[in-house]
This record gives C-alpha cells, sequence and structure tokens, in this order.
C-alpha cells in the first residue's frame, strides 16, 4: 500500500487501573474508521510508574485487546504497556495487526532519573515491523535522545515513538522527533500522553507526525486530548530519498 493512514491519540491515562483505560480507549477506537495504524501512549494501561508492572494487566490481557481493536477497526493497533515475565518486568510496545499477529519491542533505553534501569529489564535489540508495504521501527519515550539506536539503515520508513514526556521538557520533545525525522529521511510519529499522573507530573501532549524534510503534518494543541490523523506517502519518500541521498553518506553502525 502506498499511503498509510495513521492516527495518534494524545490522551490522558488513568492512573493504574488498566481496564479503566480500555474502557476509555474502547469508546475512542469505536469512532476510527479507514485507518492503517493507531497509536497509543505509552504505558497506555497504567501511566508512567516502576510499580506498573507488578500492578498491570497481563500481557494475555493487553493482546487480547489489541486483537480485538485491530480486527474491530481493520488496522494495526498498539502503544506500550508495564509487563511482568519470568524474567522481570518490561516495558513493552506490542503492536498488533487484523489478523492477530502480535510484534513486540522492549523499551531498550531506561528512564535513569526515575529509576527506570532498577525496575525494568532493557531490551536487547530494535525491531522493525513490516505492514501494508512499510516498515515501522516502534520505540519507546527516552529512546528518543539516542539517535545511533533509531539510525535509519534504509531498513524503515516510518518510526513510532510513544512516550509519557513530562511538560517541563517539552522542548526536547519536539526538537528530537524533528531531528530523528530530518537525520533519518523517515516519516515520525509522536505519541505523547496529557493531564497528570499519580506522581504529579504533568504533561502536554504535543504530538506531532513529521515528514521526511521536517514537515509537521500534524500536531496536538498542548495540554489538550485529540486524536491526530495524517496521510502518509511512501512514493513522496522515496521520490525524496532518491533526490536527496544524504543516507548514502551515513556512517555504518553495528548494534
Amino acid at each position: 500500500m502506498s499511503t498509510l493512514n495513521l492516527s495518534v491519540l494524545q490522551q490522558p491515562l488513568v492512573w493504574m487501573d488498566g481496564e479503566a483505560n480500555l474502557r476509555f480507549f474502547d469508546a475512542l477506537l469505536a469512532d476510527l474508521h479507514d485507518r492503517d495504524l493507531i497509536v497509543l501512549p505509552e504505558m497506555f494501561t497504567t501511566g508512567f510508574a516502576m510499580e506498573a508492572a507488578k500492578n498491570s494487566l497481563p500481557e494475555t490481557r493487553v493482546i487480547q485487546w489489541l486483537r480485538e481493536k485491530a480486527r474491530e477497526t481493520d488496522a494495526m493497533v498498539g502503544g506500550s504497556a508495564a509487563i511482568q515475565t519470568e524474567q522481570g518486568a518490561v516495558n513493552r510496545f506490542l503492536l498488533v495487526d487484523p489478523d492477530g499477529k502480535v510484534h513486540r519491542y522492549d523499551k531498550r533505553h531506561l528512564f535513569r532519573m526515575a529509576d527506570e534501569h532498577h525496575h525494568y529489564l532493557a531490551g536487547e535489540r530494535r525491531e522493525v515491523v513490516e505492514w501494508r508495504g512499510w516498515r515501522i521501527l516502534p520505540q519507546v519515550c527516552y529512546d528518543l535522545r539516542f539517535p545511533v539506536f533509531s539510525r535509519n539503515q534504509n531498513d524503515y520508513d516510518l518510526a513510532l515513538y510513544v512516550a509519557n514526556w513530562p511538560a517541563a521538557r517539552a522542548s526536547h520533545w519536539q526538537a528530537l522527533l524533528l531531528a530523528r525525522a530530518i537525520e533519518n529521511q523517515a516519516y515520525i510519529a509522536g505519541c505523547n500522553r496529557v493531564g497528570s499522573d499519580g506522581n504529579q507530573h504533568h504533561y502536554s501532549g504535543d504530538s506531532r507526525v513529521i515528514g521526511p524534510q521536517g514537515d509537521i503534518l500534524a500536531e496536538g494543541e498542548s495540554h489538550q486530548p485529540v486524536i491526530l490523523h495524517a496521510e502518509l506517502s511512501l512514493e513522496k519518500l522515496q521520490e525524496y530519498r532518491e533526490k536527496f541521498p544524504a543516507w548514502r553518506d551515513a556512517d555504518a553502525f553495528s548494534f
């Protein structure tokens, strides 16, 4: 598919109440039609908390819900959730398609300023998901600050950043999303929550969808719940990358 119809849900989250959050997103997704990809925030079942995995819904429940939403909307649906595994807790980005296939990416860079690295296990590798002709790189919040990890090696067309990024550093969020788009010559979608959490951290959202030349295709009003919609063109992306092939001069990195 040459176009991708994307929706980004900039929304508040109910603190540490998985079923309440699922009911909230049930209502929002019921009104979404003709989408290819629907993105929810980081830890969309709990809000960002160090104790979230011990109090969160089981992964099987979250996947069951995502499968239902993907089937109902005929779109890939995803966001990250705090998941307790046999090895330990992870901040896991789950993407599920209408056929029920599950894609997983565990957050690589853990936010040490909140001691996330003491409560969660870091992911060992990045993942690229193929969907309707698009190559999609899922990333989570703090990953945004580490450009080498998300360096486009001509292996993705769209990067997704889901977040609980505090309003105090909103300017960093906006600047880094823009940089990731330009330097990687790729579409970027940043989905950040709004509202306040149980630790009294405040979130301004500032979600946005950015084109490969840094053009803002959609952006959410600060501090307001909103659903962003954007239509992405694979032809335009490929045409730009052929016309301005900066990617050919990129340094080679291995992970």
